[in-house]
């Protein structure tokens, strides 16, 4: 009948052979005696055999037990070199972002350059409905998202930013010459975004920031990329909405101004895994963190399930 060896009984029977006492034993593993004689006893009712005699001058190994000791140092020692292997590994802080575009690769390459010797891979994915799963697989190490609905047991998340939504018009648009436009001012204006894909916390963000306002939204594509946007909205034809880091490809035709009076804000969250060890993901917690910047209900707007995780 096949079975697997405890590894920390057999840690234990080796460290027992090195000190000779269950209670020195115990002492170095930092676990109470009687544990360490139930990982005995465990081992060699695996093994079926008998390992040591207890004697007046410590735990003396029997013959079973001089044969097994050869093997019993190689598996700990396999096992030691493994853990060194993997937390010993250069390994790059793989995070994850929507757009190399967007706010949050900027974000990224401004943490870059506050420490040392550290290689930061950017994965680009569609959002929080791969990055979730990525992260649960331990394939990615972070994420930047608008995290939506009920996350995973052992996902965390911190507020990473808060993005102002600005207005993209042509340079002929009536409101091409504003410095700022009041959101009110936009009510049953249709807003042109063909790259809201169906089911992304992006599309949703902006189907509530619709029905706040009474802001029609026109999804209709195809989504040719950004190129194709901003050419669509320097002909006049269509307005659109975009953040106001988004770095958009230049356009003589084109305008971007603010929306207030509130502004809204597009939320966005450091996603990991609570159970991530790589060294450096507590202090990319810790750097976005104590950059964020709490939402301001008195100027800015924010949908309602956003509200909580992003005020003070």
């Amino acid at each position: 009948m096949a079975f697997d060896l405890d590894l920390a009984a057999v840690r234990a029977f080796v460290v027992i052979t090195e000190d000779r006492y269950f209670s020195e034993a115990a002492a170095r593993l930092g676990i109470s005696q009687q544990a360490v004689s139930k990982r005995i006893a465990k081992l060699e009712s695996d093994l079926g055999v008998r390992l040591f005699s207890r004697t007046r001058t410590g735990a003396d190994l029997t013959e079973d037990g001089k044969t097994f000791l050869h093997h019993a140092r190689a598996l700990v020692g396999i096992a030691d070199q493994a853990r060194e292997v993997l937390q010993g590994r250069r390994r790059s802080l793989r995070v994850d972002v929507l757009d190399t575009r967007l706010r949050s690769s900027d974000l990224i390459r401004e943490f870059h350059e506050t420490v040392e010797d550290v290689d930061v891979e950017v994965i680009t994915s569609n959002g929080f409905r791969s990055a979730r799963g990525a992260l649960v697989r331990g394939s990615l190490d972070a994420a930047f998202v608008r995290v939506s609905g009920t996350l995973e047991e052992d996902l965390r998340h911190v507020p990473a930013y808060l993005e102002p939504v600005h207005l993209l018009v042509g340079r002929d648009h009536p409101l091409a010459g504003l410095r700022e436009v009041e959101v009110e001012r936009l009510s049953g204006t249709t807003v042109w975004m063909p790259g809201n894909v169906p089911d992304s916390e992006w599309a949703e963000f902006y189907r509530l920031l619709s029905a706040a306002f009474d802001i029609p939204i026109d999804t209709a594509g195809p989504d040719f990329g950004w190129e194709y946007f901003v050419e669509q909205i320097g002909s006049g034809q269509r307005i659109g909405f975009v953040g106001e880091r988004l770095r958009m490809p230049w356009h003589p035709r084109t305008v971007q101004i603010p929306v207030v009076a509130p502004a809204p804000v597009y939320p966005c969250s450091l996603l990991f895994h609570r159970h991530s060890h790589h060294p450096v993901l507590a202090r990319l917690v810790r750097y976005v963190t104590d950059n964020h910047r709490p939402f301001d209900p008195h100027r800015q707007w924010l949908p309602d399930p956003d509200r909580a995780a992003f005020s003070a």
